[in-house]
Order: structure tokens, then C-alpha cells, then sequence
């Protein structure tokens, strides 16, 4: 009883004095937590930064004060968390958040041999049903009796790709027509397509044709 009592007596000692002085060292003596079995307060603070084990840039978390007065606050790691420190970290994550970028993600599914062989198919049938016209620059040469509309500047074969590609949106190479020289005259002509072989014709039909109608202005 007689050591009950004395320890008693310090301990009402310690808060005695620890009221009359400024210094907080007697009061928050971990022995004086130890005996009156009291826990050290942790601190609401809202972190700038991510911590590692801790919380992200912007979480508020619990933290030991000294951890926080000796570690975070230092580093500004993390401020108290009161209203004006909160509004001036939202204000700065708005700041520093770029806006939100929606970004579609399309799926490519590759294409199977059938797949592209159908699409070769259809562009050739697409070409050999087609007209193409094209107008032009002309001039009458009656020199041999009979008027003849001659063009200005003849249609090459590059032309004729370009043409294609404008008209009816389709891709073809310069050697995918036999046009041995450029058309000079007005008229209705028939081209012959080089296409593979694999693309099966329709029935009936011996080659695979590009339809060409020049006009003078």
C-alpha cells in the first residue's frame, strides 16, 4: 500500500507541475501515459505528396505528431488538415490534374485470306462494271478530210490510276492497265486489267475491263 500511495503522489506531482509550467515535457512523459494508461493522439493531416506505405497526394491520414513535426512537415510531405490548407490542395490538384482524355480503343481483328480475297473481288468487279469519263481539252484537225477531235494533252496511264482512285474509290497500281500509249482523240475505249489470278472472273467473261469515256469540253 505504502508504494501505491507514493506512486500516486508523483504522478500527481508530475500534473501538478506540468500545470504551472509553459513546457508541456512533464505532461506528455510517455511514463505518465504508461501509468495512466492513455494513448499519444494521432494527427488528421492531409498529404501533398504520395508517402510510401502512408497514402497518395491528397488523402488525409493519421499520423504520430512527431512524425509528422520531425518527417512530413519538413519535407512538406503534408499539411495540417484545416479548412484552409484543404482548400488550397484542391486548388492545386485542379492546377496540376490535366482534364481527363477519353480515349477510344479499337480493336483491330486481322483479316483472313477469304476476307481479302472477297474485298479483291469486289473492287474488280467494281472497276469492269464502271464507267469512267473523263473530260478534256480538244481540237479539230480537218487536214484529212474528216474532222478529227484531237485532245489538247493526251490521258496517260497515271491519269487514269488517279482517276480511278476519285471516281471509284478504288486503289490500283499503273500496272494493273495495258494502255500502251495515251489516248489522244475523243472517244470510248476499252482497257484491259491486269489483275491476279487468283481473283476468280465472273462466268462468261474472258478478262477483266476498265471502261473509259473521253469528252471535250
Amino acid at each position: 500500500m505504502a508504494h501505491i500511495q507514493c506512486g500516486r503522489n508523483v504522478l500527481r506531482g508530475l500534473v501538478k507541475n506540468g500545470a504551472s509550467q509553459r513546457s508541456s515535457d512533464s505532461i506528455t512523459h510517455p511514463m505518465l501515459f504508461a501509468s495512466q494508461g492513455l494513448r499519444y493522439r494521432k494527427l488528421e493531416v492531409i498529404l501533398t505528396t504520395s508517402v510510401e506505405n502512408l497514402g497518395k497526394a491528397g488523402e488525409t491520414v493519421k499520423v504520430a505528431p512527431g512524425y509528422f513535426r520531425n518527417h512530413l512537415m519538413p519535407k512538406m510531405f503534408a499539411v495540417p488538415n484545416i479548412e484552409k490548407y484543404a482548400y488550397l490542395i484542391r486548388e492545386q490538384r485542379k492546377l496540376q490534374q490535366p482534364e481527363e482524355v477519353v480515349e477510344t480503343v479499337v480493336k483491330v481483328v486481322p483479316q483472313t485470306k477469304e476476307d481479302k480475297m472477297k474485298q479483291y473481288q469486289a473492287a474488280a468487279k467494281r472497276l469492269d462494271n464502271a464507267r469512267l469519263v473523263l473530260r478534256r481539252q480538244i481540237r479539230v484537225n480537218k487536214e484529212s478530210g474528216t474532222p478529227v477531235y484531237e485532245l489538247q494533252s493526251p490521258v496517260t496511264r497515271d491519269e487514269l490510276v488517279a482517276e480511278v482512285a476519285r471516281q471509284l474509290c478504288v486503289s490500283i497500281q499503273p500496272e494493273n492497265l495495258y494502255l500502251p500509249e495515251p489516248f489522244s482523240t475523243v472517244g470510248s475505249f476499252e482497257v484491259p486489267l491486269h489483275l491476279p489470278k487468283s481473283i476468280p472472273l465472273p462466268e462468261g467473261k474472258v478478262r477483266w475491263t476498265l471502261d473509259v469515256k473521253v469528252r471535250g469540253k
